[in-house]
């Protein structure tokens, strides 16, 4: 395939690694990265958590300096994508401005799940997904005495240590029955609960919200499904993601749960791929059923896996999907799938906080969660990316150690 240009929507954490794999690859041709906000491309998981306890600036955030764009001579526009022309392959920019490709990447990412309950439109209520949520969202945090989050994700979770270690009285609302119910075993979200509730963090499981309550404009509270009035002069929320599909949709490409993909990230258009929190792939670890994983790991692996394909040299996406986040003196890491495990091995102390728990489909590792043990997680990441498979069984042994089986079996 011989391309002179290479046109990508969105400048987060995949577009721009697409932007920069590519230029690392020896592509010689144009590349025009269309970036939606302003400023220079950043990172964003910083944003609920040490971007708002004053750990990292803003500048601090960007991916690269202004310098490396021009000296990698990447086209970096400041616009918005708002139709493509498959048929003559052009993208059309909100600006007027049409640009051409050879091939086209959307990286177009996801936006936050709106609240839809009375009074959203209260001063108050945030959620957190961009740098201009985090800088207006910064200044009231640090006053604020009452917050309420809604949501017990990784972001409401990291949003509600971070209120609490500065002071303020919290409480979690969430409709599901455990912290990050969608993400970890039972074990993890239990020591996970505690420990947030030994920072004073108030948890309301089974429970939604009917409305906000305020007062010349201002949020003062929040009433849930049971009737209960939760004070708040804060309010953030995190119940999930969209995928912004709205370009992909219009053009005419395969959607399903995002923008639908197959193993080698093309659209159903061969000149378009997509990539990230938008791409609906065929998962590996999840017995190849389409699957949307929104993680900045999968960010960056699948803008290589793009980015080697249009340098010539293909090959399917197969790349282990890990998460993590930080929660105050927590750090939990996540090798691996874990939704229909039926069996678990916990390896170390859940009563010191450092622990992993080995998650098995069918007699088979699927996952390891690591709660302050790096090792675990590298080992199981490892362990997790290629045979021999691990079974419940092994792992059941006294004195197992996953690190030492590891190594014991490497090829």
């Amino acid at each position: 395939m011989s391309l002179s240009s290479v046109v990508i929507v969105g400048a987060g954490q995949a577009g721009f690694q697409v932007a920069a794999s590519l230029r690392q690859g020896g592509f010689t041709g144009r590349i025009s990265l269309i970036n939606n906000e302003p400023g220079l491309p950043y990172q964003r998981p910083p944003l609920s958590k040490a971007y708002l306890l004053g750990k990292i600036t803003a500048s601090n955030l960007a991916f690269r300096p202004e310098a490396f764009f021009d000296q990698q001579q990447i086209e970096l526009l400041q616009d918005d994508a708002i139709a493509i022309d498959r048929q003559n392959q052009h993208v059309v920019l909100a600006s007027g401005k049409s640009l051409q490709y050879d091939h086209l990447v959307l990286a177009t990412g996801a936006h936050n799940r709106p609240l839809s309950v009375p009074g959203d439109d209260l001063q108050g209520v945030f959620g957190i997904k961009t740098l201009a949520d985090a800088d207006a969202l910064a200044p009231r945090v640090k006053d604020a005495r009452n917050v309420v989050v809604i949501g017990s994700g990784f972001i409401g979770l990291e949003f509600a240590a971070v209120a609490a270690a500065l002071g303020a009285s919290v409480h979690v609302v969430d409709l599901g029955d455990r912290p990050m119910a969608r993400a970890v075993s039972s074990e993890m979200a239990a020591v996970f609960r505690q420990t947030h509730e030994s920072w004073g963090v108030q948890f309301h499981f089974h429970q939604g919200v009917t409305r906000l309550i305020g007062e010349n404009g201002q949020i003062t509270a929040i009433e849930t499904t049971d009737g209960k009035v939760l004070p708040a002069e804060l309010l953030v929320y995190g119940i999930g993601v969209i995928p912004n599909i709205t370009i992909a949709n219009e053009a005419g490409l395969a959607i399903e749960n995002g923008i639908k993909v197959d193993a080698n990230l093309l659209t159903s258009d061969p000149h378009i791929s997509a990539i990230g929190d938008v791409a609906c792939f065929p998962c590996i670890q999840n017995e190849g059923e389409h699957t949307r994983i929104e993680s900045v790991p999968n960010a960056m692996e699948q803008a290589r896996t793009v980015a080697s394909r249009l340098l010539g040299n293909a090959s399917p996406f197969n790349a282990l999907p890990w998460f993590w986040t930080d929660q105050g003196n927590l750090k939990l890491q996540i090798a691996g799938l874990s939704s229909g495990y039926d069996n678990t091995v916990i390896l170390g102390s859940e009563a010191t906080q450092q622990f992993s728990v080995l998650c098995f489909r069918k007699g088979q590792l699927v996952a390891v969660e690591s709660c302050n043990r790096p090792g675990d997680h590298l080992a199981g990441k490892k362990i997790l990316s290629r045979p021999p498979e691990l079974t419940s069984a092994e792992a059941s042994a006294p004195d197992f150690d996953l690190k030492t089986w590891e190594l014991a079996h490497r090829p």
